[in-house]
């Protein structure tokens, strides 16, 4: 996340502007000299928010220096410096809280996605994300999550359209629910379809839907279903973005990842990465400061 649109920088202003209000009043205190400063860590994970720490502090004050020394990504352990940061004394303590709480959030949930991707290797089986976020923290908490090795799922109600539940008891025919779906999307728009039961998931398909999120089955019961799901010939709602429809589980614990993953299923969606994930500890450590000359 080293490119930052207007609406994130946006973001960015808003919580400084939460933290120092009309101005820093021990400001005053540290005026006239430079500081030096690192990051480092007390616990182990997967690091991720230095891009935007550098943001963070540049907003603030363009001569403050951040070097990382960590990349988003990595996995780090305690006592392993993170970064590296240089220039007005009261800049970097005001920017440290800022920056500090985004940065251990987010390294939580990319530390906590980790975790549960390791359950997938070999499978070949994706770890998505949900809407399950924090509002304001969206963009940020998916961006952790494929620090983590996860992937996105839709972003907003605007990337794809999904019929859940409520779509389907409202919806008399799913079928000419598509094809108004499609008549009213861009074309590279998917459409996925909730399903409960297994002729949910029939009715889906054969109604043309790109996807199936198949929630709360058992791995007993996709292992069955899924092959017959892949047999089906799809309908004629509009066209499919390709001819594989994605099938993805949903409701899944944890704790049974991989057996999910042995079922033929193509993603695993969970909001636990985010939801359920603890902050990182980080401190930010201050070097003797250095007086303007």
């Amino acid at each position: 996340m080293e490119f930052l649109t207007p609406s994130l920088n946006k973001l960015l202003d808003d919580w400084l502007d939460e933290d120092l209000g009309r101005g820093d009043l021990s400001a005053a205190a540290l005026q006239g000299h430079n500081g030096r400063a690192f990051w480092i860590t007390k616990q182990e994970g997967v690091f991720c928010g230095g891009y935007l720490a550098k943001a963070i502090f540049s907003r603030l004050e363009k001569s403050v220096t951040v070097k990382l020394l960590v990349d988003d990504g990595q996995r780090i352990n305690p006592g392993q410096r993170l970064l590296e940061l240089q220039g007005p004394a009261h800049i970097l303590v005001a920017g440290e809280r800022t920056a500090l709480n985004l940065a251990m959030h987010l390294s939580g949930v990319a530390t906590a996605t980790s975790v549960l991707v390791e359950q997938l290797e070999g499978t070949g089986v994706l770890l998505a994300d949900t809407r399950k976020t924090t509002p304001g923290l969206r963009v940020f908490e998916k961006y952790a999550m494929r620090c983590g090795g996860g992937v996105n799922h839709r972003f907003g109600l605007d990337d794809a359209a999904m019929l859940k539940e409520n779509h389907i008891a409202w919806t008399k025919d799913l079928g000419d629910a598509l094809l108004r779906i499609r008549s009213r999307s861009p074309w590279p728009a998917c459409i996925i379809v909730e399903a409960e039961t297994r002729d949910q998931a029939v009715e889906a398909i054969c109604a043309g839907a790109d996807g199936v999120l198949l929630d709360e089955f058992s791995p007993e019961e996709l292992k069955s279903l899924i092959p017959q799901l892949r047999a089906l010939v799809p309908g004629q709602a509009g066209f499919r973005k390709s001819g594989h429809i994605v099938i993805e589980a949903s409701g899944v614990k944890v704790e049974d990842l991989r057996s999910y993953s042995q079922t033929g299923v193509d993603l695993i969606s969970t909001s636990a990465s985010i939801t359920k994930s603890s902050w990182l500890d980080f401190s930010m450590r201050f070097e003797p400061i250095l007086s303007f000359k």
